[in-house]
């Protein structure tokens, strides 16, 4: 039986179901360096963030457009991209 993959955040614990592409850890570091990008954000609870998910939680638009807008230039700055898809 395969070894569980648990992920620390601000909000609590979570367990990976599916590892992606094959890759001993690439979830976990790769929310680890999420976490590293956006530090401050996550920190002051203005932005979540699990794995390749986003979250901006800010009902004012001016101050949600800027949030977003810091949010993806730090992704782009280290080399990351945002798909604007959204799911429901």
């Amino acid at each position: 039986m395969g070894m569980k993959k648990v992920f620390i955040t601000l909000e609590g614990l979570f367990k990976l179901i599916v590892m992606f592409f094959r890759l001993i850890n690439f979830p976990t570091i790769f929310q680890m360096m999420i976490n590293k990008i956006l530090w401050n954000l996550i920190n002051t609870k203005v932005v979540r963030s699990f794995i390749d998910n986003i979250i901006v939680g800010i009902e004012e638009e001016e101050r949600y457009n800027k949030i977003v807008e810091e949010v993806v230039k730090r992704l782009a700055k280290n080399n990351l991209y945002v798909k604007w898809k959204k799911r429901r």
